[in-house]
This record gives structure tokens, sequence and C-alpha cells, in this order.
């Protein structure tokens, strides 16, 4: 099955912090894999705009670099990268200051989409709203993008929304968060919504519990200084976890239409209670395997930041009402896996007893890697001998379910580019949205920095702290094992 490519309006995008990191790995290699798959209309130009003294030509061997740094070597080819380039400019711009503001106005197209990418950190934001406001860049219909972290609490996330609202319009304000993107979180509101299957056992009557589970084998080597002053709460639980949970837990929206799926997140997050201090574990990955701990990879000795945590929600609604959802994350884990795991409860009575084999449905969303969709169901085994049960998986790996083509499917950031361009706010946060999820995350980490007690240690490689299995058991369920 081959993805179905529809191709987007002529447009203007600049890419603000052009030569930094995100734009080489993610933005620039994702575009001109769009631009390979015939996405982008010939008028579509990119503007990169950075304090580097590049000129178009200089600018332009970097992102022939990218990509063939970061775009599998069979998928670069030579005339269409050739086509890419040429479609690319460069301005050596000062974000604070007055250079190269007047030179990036001339350049933009009035009769094409205009976009503007904030590939910079939330610092900036503020300064290049102003500015491109002061130079008469935020006409009707242009959109800016802005990359988390939305604030570092709810008074800074306040704080950012306001900045940005006093020069453009909420319905022109793209907050991306990448895992919105992802084929598989999309397929999940298709699985929901599109199948009558599912959504009459979707709630509290058929579910006995939902795991969500991010884990990377990473460390903070390198980024420990932006990390030891967020931490996993901040940095994974208050956004990529809490929009899964979201898209889980929302009612179905009157129609798939930015509003309308936002509207539904927001309650969502809204009904969720405070979580008690004892259902919240915190941990730092200790030396080992190889590696060094974390208070060495932050530089900080005496470090109380988590690179782990795992906690017990409850959302209070008529739906969700007495089911559990478990989140963890973590840093230096067993394997590198993001995955959902819905445990649907035991039949009312078993008319074969007590059997080994007999174990609950479980339907797993598995987000990375090996994308797809799993239901784990019990049947009799084979053969002769009575009536022994086994459990089996009904799978749908996209790889094998969709053929070859599931390889060119776009990911998270091309698609979330293209709805960017489309006007489509669908799967981008909302303001209300992101300061909703900040006023429940912040009393979690003020509980945490007021009992200034040190996180459980854990071996790279493992699972987690102890405690954290314990906060399943005492429930009498256990974490879904970790593994790629």
């Amino acid at each position: 099955m081959v993805s179905r490519v529809i191709p987007v309006d002529p447009f203007d995008l600049v890419i603000f912090g052009a030569t930094g990191d995100l734009s080489t790995r993610k933005i620039l290699p994702g575009l001109y894999r769009r631009d390979l798959a015939g996405q982008l209309p010939e008028a579509a130009r990119i503007v990169g705009a950075a304090r580097s003294a590049f000129d178009d030509e200089a600018w332009r061997a970097e992102v022939a670099q990218a990509i063939a740094d970061h775009v599998p070597a069979e998928r670069i080819e030579p005339e269409a990268r050739d086509r890419f380039l040429a479609r690319l400019s460069y301005v050596r711009l000062d974000a604070t200051g007055a250079d190269g503001w007047d030179i990036l106005a001339a350049r933009m197209r009035p009769d094409v989409v205009q976009a503007y990418y904030f590939s910079v950190g939330p610092g900036l934001f503020g300064a290049l709203a102003e500015r491109l406001h002061r130079h008469g860049m935020n006409r009707e219909g242009c959109r800016i993008v802005v990359e988390k972290p939305f604030g570092h609490d709810l008074a800074s996330a306040r704080a950012l929304n306001a900045t940005l609202a006093a020069h453009f319009d909420e319905h022109q304000i793209y907050r991306i968060d990448h895992y919105l993107g992802k084929e598989t979180v999309q397929n999940l509101m298709a699985v929901r919504f599109g199948n009558m299957l599912f959504e009459p056992l979707w709630n509290a009557q058929y579910v006995d519990h939902i795991q969500i589970t991010v884990a990377e084998t990473v460390g903070v080597a390198g980024r420990g200084g932006y990390y030891d002053k967020s931490g996993a709460m901040r940095d994974m639980v208050q956004n990529h976890m809490m929009q899964l949970l979201c898209l889980i837990a929302m009612e179905p929206p009157y129609a798939f239409e930015p509003d309308a799926v936002r509207d539904e997140k927001v309650k969502v997050i809204r009904a969720l209670d405070p979580v008690e201090p004892a259902d919240i574990v915190r941990g730092q990955y200790s030396a080992g395997n190889g590696h060094v701990s974390y208070l060495d990879d932050a530089e900080k000795s005496e470090s109380l930041t988590e690179s782990f945590i795992a906690l017990k929600a409850h959302v209070s609604n008529w739906r969700w009402k007495g089911t559990p959802f478990y989140l963890r994350t973590g840093k230096r884990l067993r394997a590198r896996t993001s995955e959902i795991a819905i445990t649907f409860k035991d039949p009312p009575h078993s008319i074969f007893g007590e059997q080994e084999g007999q174990k609950s449905n479980v339907l797993v969303i598995r987000l990375q890697p090996n994308e797809g969709i799993k239901l784990k169901v019990t049947i009799k085994e084979p053969g002769p001998g009575g009536m022994r049960l086994i459990e089996v998986p009904l799978d749908m790996s996209f790889a094998e379910a969709l053929g070859p083509g599931a390889a060119d499917i776009a990911d998270a950031y091309e698609r979330l580019i293209m709805d960017v361009i489309r006007g489509n706010q669908t799967l981008f946060m909302r303001g209300d949205e992101v300061e909703a999820a900040w006023a429940w995350t912040d009393p979690i980490v003020a509980a945490a920095e007021a009992r200034g007690d040190r996180p459980r240690r854990y071996d790279p490689g493992s699972s987690g702290p102890e405690d954290a299995l314990m906060l399943m058991h005492r429930d009498g369920r256990r974490w879904r094992e970790i593994r790629a």
C-alpha cells in the first residue's frame, strides 16, 4: 500500500534557527522527503534565518550535507535533491536586534501561504513575534510554529501565551508536539472512533487499567544543563504523555476538526484528579554498564531532578471513574520503546475453570519502534487433548500490514509541517490546553521539591527503580515488560 500524496498550496516557509540541530536533523530532511514525494508545489520557497554568516550557496551546501546525514541513501535522488536545494535562500538575521529584518520582509510574497517556524529556544519566541509584527509579516492567514517547552510552569506558560497573543491570533499559533504527528497516534483515533468494535468497551465498565510507557536508552549527556532544570515530569509527562492520555480518554468529538478535538482533550485534562504523593515514584540512573551516572551527565553532584518518573492518575468523569492510568518514562532504561496498553477486565465467569493460558485481553498501540497495533486474545491451543487455552496476538505491524509503501509514510515532522501549510490545527496544542496541563503538573513538581527527597537510584538497562514495580504490585497489577 502506497500512501496518498496530496499537494499543498504554494508557500513561503521561514525557519528561524535554520542552522540549529532540529532544523538540520528533522525539519529540512523532512521537507526534502515531502518534495521527493511530490507534495511541494513548484512555487514553494524555504528561507533560512539565523546569525551564522552564510549566503545562499553556503547554506544550500549545509542543507545538502544534512540530507546526506539524515535521509537514507536509497531515498536521495540527485535530481530531486537539486530541485529542493533550488528552493532555498538564506537571510543572516539577529532575532533580538534589527539586522536582516527588512531583507526578510522583502523576500515574503503576499500571494502565497506564509509560515514562520520558531526552531529556537523559547526565550526568543517573544522577540521573533514582536519583530514579525513590527515589520508587517503577521498578515492575516500567516502562521507561526513554536516548539516545546511551552513554558516551565503555569505562570511562564501564561506569560508565553500572552506574549504570542499580543502579536498573533490563536488561530495563527501552531504549538507543535511531534508525538501527535506519529502515524500510530493518529491511528489510535481511527481505531477508537472508526470501529464499532472498540468504542462500546472503551470505559471503566470494561477496562481494568491503562499503561503508557515512554522508555529511552539514552542518558542526558550533552543536554544535562537543560534537562536538570526540567526533569522527566516537565520534559515528557506534561506534554507528550499528556497528549497520549488525552487521546485515549477523550470523548468522541462531533467532528475531526481542530477545535472539536481540542475541546475534548481539554475536558480530560481538567478532569484529572490531583496525584497523591504515594502514587508517584521518581528515579535517577546510576553508573554502570559502561555509562556514567545522571549526576555526572548533569554535572551536578547534588541534583534532585528525576530522570525517571512513574505515577498513577485518575480521570474523574463518567467514562473513566475508578480506572487507573499508569504512566512511566525514563532515561537509560532497558530498551527504546513507546507504547500504550489498554488491559480489559476478565470475563465475569470462566466456563473453562482456572487455566494458565486464559489471560486478559490487551490492546497494545506501539508508537516506536515498529509502529503498529496488536490485540492479545485467548484461543484454544491446536491439537487433541482437551481444551487448552493460549494467548495469541492479532498483529497489525504497519511495515507488514501495509506493505512496502509503509516505509514511505511521512514521519511526524513532515506531516505536521504540511498541516501548518494547510492551516489545519487539529494536531497542535491550543493555549488553554497547555495551561490546563501545567495546572495539573505544577502541584506534582512542587510537592517533590517541597519534600526534597532524593530520587530512587536505578541501574542503567533496567526497568527503573524497584519502587515503580511496587506502585503496580500493591494494586495487584504488573508493568508490561520494556522491550524493543
